[in-house]
């Protein structure tokens, strides 16, 4: 009976959530060890076919890096990297374009399914909805230290949204499942990082969350606790003072350009823990880190 209270406890606190989102767009930018775990693929569909059924307009954007690189390495092309980061030449795109587009997004697609929703695969090819450019030469190091300008190849940055097809497909019931690849001027596609497109299409569409799964529980202090909420003040404090570091700085950074661009919060949580979607949202608590807007002052 004990176990039967707290199950009421935990449903009386998700409600005024679900009252509060109901017909409120949520961008979920899937990825990391969630997309590889069996249980936790599981999980992830249950999660996103919930928060639709309680009436949360849902897009899922993913990545898919690890496959990638399992599908290059059996197709016997190799990676080519220059001052540590990989250059993507047509070769190495048209692998992209297959495992991203196809078989990674076919694979949620198929999950959401079978799990209830409705769900259809597209990438920003489709009706051209995300449009983009090419990545302008990076400034890196070479192995002897050098600084050299490297040119990524087919790697884009988000030029455009025009999320027209995504707002029908949402209206019509279903869960948009998005593969990151744009399309450039001359009809050519190009890789773009799923964070940065996932923010881009939460900007355009005014969505109230952008969930950024990813394999650490959050933003963190110098001591190792979890910071459950920043404002985007404090969060540039945070860059500047080398609190936050490493891989997560490009990770808040989207965060910021999504808020700059009107989505009222992002939620950085951690993928490897199960229905850490839900638990983020519909609990006062939360279990990952919230972004939003600074406060006006004065």
């Amino acid at each position: 009976m004990d176990e039967l209270v707290e199950k009421a406890k935990v449903l009386h606190e998700a409600l005024p959530y679900i009252q509060r989102f109901q017909g409120r767009t949520f961008v979920v930018k899937y990825g990391g060890h969630a997309m590889v775990d069996e249980a936790l693929k599981e999980s992830f569909a249950r999660d996103v076919c919930l928060l639709r059924y309680v009436g949360i307009r849902v897009v899922v954007v993913h990545g898919g890096g690890p496959q990638i690189n399992s599908m290059l390495e059996r197709v016997g092309i190799k990676s080519t990297f220059s001052g540590g980061l990989r250059v993507t030449d047509d070769a190495t795109m048209d692998v992209v374009e297959m495992v991203l587009g196809g078989a990674v997004n076919q694979e949620i697609v198929g999950l959401i399914c079978q799990h209830g929703g409705r769900a259809v695969g597209l990438s920003g090819k489709d009706d051209q909805f995300m449009r983009g450019k090419r990545q302008e030469l990076v400034k890196t190091k070479d192995a002897s230290g050098a600084e050299v300008m490297v040119d990524l190849g087919r790697v884009g940055e988000v030029a455009n949204v025009d999320a027209k097809i995504v707002e029908q497909l949402i209206t019509s019931g279903f869960i948009p499942v998005i593969a990151p690849i744009a399309v450039d001027r001359e009809g050519h596609s190009l890789n773009v990082n799923a964070d940065t497109a996932a923010g881009a299409i939460a900007g355009t569409m005014n969505a109230a969350k952008l969930m950024l799964m990813t394999d650490v529980e959050g933003v963190k202090t110098g001591t190792g606790e979890r910071l459950s909420s920043l404002d985007a003040h404090e969060a540039e404090r945070l860059i500047a003072e080398g609190v936050i570091t490493g891989g997560m700085i490009p990770k808040v950074r989207c965060a910021l350009d999504a808020v700059s661009a009107g989505v009222e919060k992002v939620h950085i949580i951690d993928g490897r823990r199960r229905h850490a979607l839900l638990l983020e949202i519909f609990t006062d608590s939360g279990v990952g880190t919230e972004i939003h807007r600074a406060k006006v002052r004065g």
